[in-house]
């Protein structure tokens, strides 16, 4: 990618300044040695991929087998509380101390936040959830951090296209690579479902959500613990952002098929209504359940299959399970680096296909 040095200094210097204010966590009190915590068991196992899935208030980039010390840093940690209050995550010590902020003490329980007193107490219901205030929590987390860089990535990139156009008609350097997935969006997807009039009002969104999706779900193929596009809240956004497009879109005659359905008996018209109404909500509701489970499934499997190398372990030994597992685990990753591309570009189509559907214009003759 053709880039200034400036942008690249200024990124480094920046992720650098948030980051020196954190020093490195390590899992260890009172400087004592402690034994590693192997997980060996199916119910260990199925709590490790569940603990990958969930968002997390710190960054973990890898544990000592034999020491169990949590080599990373720690994410800000902002709540309001009565007040703001700012803090780092390494006050919890992984869920295990107390953090006190402005008089006011707080326990991380399950990635969760919630006020406690000096010694911790969590008060549990009957279904063993904590029922403490839980004050509101607007911190930096594993997957905000994702959807930060992944915004920093896209803006140099196409920051970088747009430099190299207008030297010339043809990009040079990483351009090239932008260059077809943007014409693809804009001739496969934009103008099919769109039309020809219509379509250059919505590219920005469209190459947007697309990239977006794509680089995240790539993200979360790396070994960093990114698990972004399987949240379920950041699926919700995304989903919804096409919804409001859609409706604030929309012309006179799609709310006419939606309320008055032309061309059918009035009583029709009266049934279809609800029908219609409930259509248009459902279609978001698709886009994130499918964004949702698709990614969240291929991070189970892939996980689950690096696992036989426990399970099996008595089996058929460590070396045949070893290799037996990565063997899948790596066949799966391959898929997955497919799947991350279909589901930006299905996301991305159906998006475009519903605002076509509401600016199109009906010939009722």
């Amino acid at each position: 990618m053709m880039i200034a040095k400036k942008p690249i200094s200024f990124v480094v210097v920046l992720i650098l300044a948030v980051f020196s204010n954190f020093s490195y966590i390590e899992n260890e009190k009172d400087n004592e040695e402690i034994q590693g915590n192997p997980i060996n068991t199916q119910e260990e196992i199925d709590a490790y991929i569940q603990h990958h899935l969930q968002d997390a208030h710190d960054f973990v980039l890898f544990t000592n087998g034999n020491t169990g010390h949590h080599i990373g840093f720690p994410l800000p940690i902002i709540i309001w509380d009565e007040g703001i209050h700012f803090f780092s995550s390494s006050k919890f010590h992984y869920g295990e101390e107390v953090a006190e902020s402005k008089g006011k003490y707080y326990v991380l329980h399950h990635e969760k936040i919630y006020r406690t007193d000096a010694t911790g107490t969590l008060a549990l219901d009957d279904h063993h959830h904590p029922t403490n205030v839980r004050p509101l929590d607007f911190s930096i987390t594993k997957s905000v951090v994702g959807i930060l860089l992944t915004g920093i990535l896209m803006i140099l990139g196409f920051g970088s296209l747009a430099r190299g156009y207008k030297k010339g008609p043809i990009p040079t350097g990483f351009s090239r690579v932008l260059e077809p997935l943007v014409l693809y969006v804009r001739d496969e997807i934009a103008r099919p479902n769109i039309g020809e009039k219509k379509y250059r009002k919505y590219m920005g969104f469209l190459l947007t959500v697309f990239f977006f999706i794509w680089c995240l779900n790539l993200l979360g193929l790396m070994p960093f613990g990114f698990n972004v596009t399987g949240n379920i809240a950041v699926t919700v956004c995304l989903a919804m952002f096409t919804f409001f497009i859609v409706q604030f879109s929309g012309n006179k005659e799609y709310w006419k098929h939606i309320f008055w359905m032309p061309g059918v008996p009035v009583p029709m018209k009266i049934l279809l209504m609800p029908i219609e109404v409930l259509g248009m909500l459902t279609k978001p509701f698709s886009l994130l359940i499918r964004l949702f489970a698709n990614i969240t499934a291929g991070h189970v499997v892939v996980m689950s299959l690096i696992a036989l190398m426990i399970t099996l372990k008595a089996a058929f030994g460590p070396v045949v399970s070893t290799g037996m597992s990565l063997f899948l685990a790596f066949f799966i990753s391959i898929i997955e680096v497919l799947i991350a591309f279909l589901q930006a570009f299905i996301f991305t189509m159906l998006s475009s296909l519903f605002i076509g559907m509401a600016v199109a214009e009906h010939d009722h003759h």
